[in-house]
């Protein structure tokens, strides 16, 4: 039989990313491999930092490769002077004029960017690991994002400035094609949408949304002519509804968190008066707040959004998902508070949201959740394992100093996260040794309420809080030290970050120390939120239920912490009250739980103990002591 002609498949060409196209032209550059491997590779997903040998290994057989593909389909010329030099030396050398050339004849060994590609295959390491940190592991994650976000997408990600944000957009969409998914058109860096001072004319037929800082209304819906207007002298100086409006919130002034609620409450309601129901909120009228009553439980999806700045034409009212109960309360019980104002000061005739009841929500038997506050075996472990992390060099290591001693701040104290974010160095005081009263660190805070405390801060607390100042350049011991307890270390290179920090303009490094200003309360729990991550990714060997409690632990969950444990120490109920900061001595008591606990191990006892007992009496048999019908003795106590 004659033999028959068999079709030989060759594998594919060997792919490489932009990275490793990097990292070549940097070893031929003559930049030593151990260095290549630290800038362009991730150590987490990659040997060579510990072995450069292998990565040495890689680049000759990738420039071979490159080699192989030019003399293929390069020029004569090129093709030529490669052979040359491989039968010269043994291999191509290549200088950096000559690499280039190997790179654009070699265009069909570039692998393709996919969407499902990890972002370590095309980003810089130090890039890739801010950005899987926050969630995004593949090049869809990171299209997915910024169309989520909008333009200031790279705020929420630590480390990816402006700039770096500006090439990586542009990179996603040159290779739309191989991605498959693109960067939505209105995702740039020059966001915000609407310049930073011009208004936003709300009106029903544009649908646009904008804050109430930067909100203005149509005549006919300013409420110039609200037919709820009073028809006497009034108080204030209001010509329209967002005078009046404003009028009532500069009476919170200095009170942040409470401004921010009413005013989040209030632009909320114009919004959906304006555009939803057409209405100005001077004319609403019981049937009005009825409906918004309901649109609160399942808001318009025009309405809601994931939160970004207030000053991105992205920014939406309400997050997804909606409110919850105890939050459609709190709105509806928020505004008829404003409007009782509203009709004191003689703005309005009458306040419609008094025929309102308001939503149903569930009694809670205990509203705290003292349930996610850690053990104290969990809480031993995470102490234990950030202390250890206090020597790690790098700029993970100076976030880990941050995180421990904002961990601390509310885990050993009892701080709000709020609270916590806001300290400054005068409000720590060291207080001598009195008698049998130890010397204690003493740290002032003004609480919910504008109610002055005094909270004792450990002395690991203290230790850790050194370390974070020594990162920071500042000295703890310094009498005139004024600076924020905990603040980031790195500063975005935005103007408003750099107004925030009390930065000159003429300073260009990022990293300068800020001086005037610490976390903000969302900056805070990003940093909270990531040391959990970060915990549970370090922390092994924990149980299945210590990691469902660690997983599920919030700032407020450390604060729970400090009351449980210090309860079950003994610590008289009263102290604690005045500690954590509380307005009632019946809110301190929920943390008295060692006394359930106890109840329930008695009782468990008790019941387990019962079939040996009928077994030794016998059910209905009398006992010889007392001539009575054995039954088990419950104590009154």
């Amino acid at each position: 039989m004659a033999n028959q002609v068999q079709q030989l498949t060759l594998p594919p060409p060997r792919t490489y990313s932009r990275t490793e196209f990097a990292a070549l032209r940097a070893r031929v550059q003559g930049v030593p491999t151990g260095k290549i491997a630290r800038l362009y590779f991730d150590s987490d997903t990659t040997p060579y930092s510990e072995e450069p040998e292998l990565l040495d290994r890689f680049l000759r057989t990738m420039r071979d490769d490159l080699v192989q593909l030019a003399i293929l389909h390069g020029s004569p010329v090129l093709a030529d002077h490669l052979r040359a030099s491989i039968a010269k030396h043994g291999s191509a050398r290549l200088a950096r004029a000559s690499l280039q050339m190997v790179e654009q004849a070699s265009r069909l060994a570039v692998a393709e960017p996919m969407a499902d590609h990890a972002v370590g295959l095309w980003l810089r390491p130090l890039i890739a690991r801010h950005l899987t940190a926050s969630g995004i592991g593949t090049l869809g994650d990171l299209v997915a994002f910024a169309n989520r976000r909008g333009g200031s997408w790279w705020r929420s990600v630590p480390r990816i400035g402006s700039g770096r944000a500006r090439v990586i957009v542009a990179w996603l969409r040159r290779h739309v094609g191989s991605l498959g998914v693109t960067v939505s058109a209105d995702v740039d860096t020059s966001e915000p949408l609407v310049a930073p001072g011009d208004t936003v004319v709300i009106e029903p037929a544009s649908g646009q949304l904008a804050p109430l800082e930067r909100m203005a209304l149509p005549r006919a819906l300013s409420g110039g002519r609200g037919t709820n207007r009073a028809p006497i002298f009034p108080y204030i100086r209001a010509r329209h509804d967002l005078d009046a409006v404003r009028a009532y919130l500069a009476g919170y002034a200095g009170q942040t968190a409470t401004q921010g609620a009413y005013v989040r409450e209030l632009e909320r309601l114009m919004l959906w008066a304006t555009l939803q129901r057409g209405v100005a909120l001077s004319s609403l009228t019981v049937e009005d707040c009825e409906a918004y009553k309901a649109f609160l439980a399942a808001p318009a999806a025009a309405f809601t959004g994931p939160p970004v700045s207030r000053s991105s034409g992205r920014w939406r009212p309400f997050a997804p998902g909606g409110l919850s109960t105890d939050s459609q309360r709190y709105a509806v019980r928020a505004i008829r508070a404003a409007f009782d104002w509203l009709v004191d000061v003689r703005y309005l005739a009458g306040n419609p949201w008094r025929a309102v009841k308001d939503p149903r929500t569930v009694r809670r038997a205990q509203k705290m959740k003292i349930d996610r506050a850690l053990p104290i075996g969990l809480w031993t472990r995470v102490r234990v394992f950030l202390a250890g992390r206090t020597d790690s060099a790098g700029p993970q290591g100076g976030r880990w100093r941050a995180a421990r001693a904002l961990l601390l701040l509310m885990g050993d104290s009892g701080l709000r996260i709020a609270e916590a974010a806001a300290t400054r160095r005068p409000a720590l005081e060291w207080l001598p040794a009195d008698g049998e009263v130890p010397p204690t660190w003493l740290l002032q805070v003004i609480g919910k309420g504008d109610r002055e405390r005094f909270v004792p801060v450990s002395e690991e607390c203290i230790a850790a809080l050194q370390a974070h100042w020594r990162d920071r350049g500042l000295d703890f011991s310094a009498p005139d030290a004024g600076a924020p307890l905990v603040a980031p270390l790195v500063i975005p290179g935005t103007k408003k970050a750099r107004e925030k920090f009390g930065l000159d303009e003429d300073q260009e490094d990022g990293n300068e120390v800020p001086r005037q200003a610490g976390y903000s309360v969302r900056g805070a729990r990003g940093l909270t939120s990531w040391a959990i991550r970060q915990l549970l990714g370090h922390l092994t060997d924990l149980s299945e239920s210590e990691r469902r409690q660690l997983a599920r632990t919030s700032p407020h969950a450390l604060r729970h912490t400090f009351g449980t444990q210090a309860v079950a120490a003994d610590v008289p109920l009263d102290v604690v009250q005045r500690i954590m900061g509380h307005a009632s001595l019946q809110t301190t008591t929920t943390y008295v739980t060692a006394e359930r606990r106890r109840m329930r191990a008695e009782l468990s006892r008790f019941t387990r103990g019962w079939p040996d007992r009928e077994r030794s009496s016998g059910r209905g048999e009398f006992s010889e002591d007392t001539n009575e019908t054995c039954s088990p003795r419950i104590s009154s106590e």
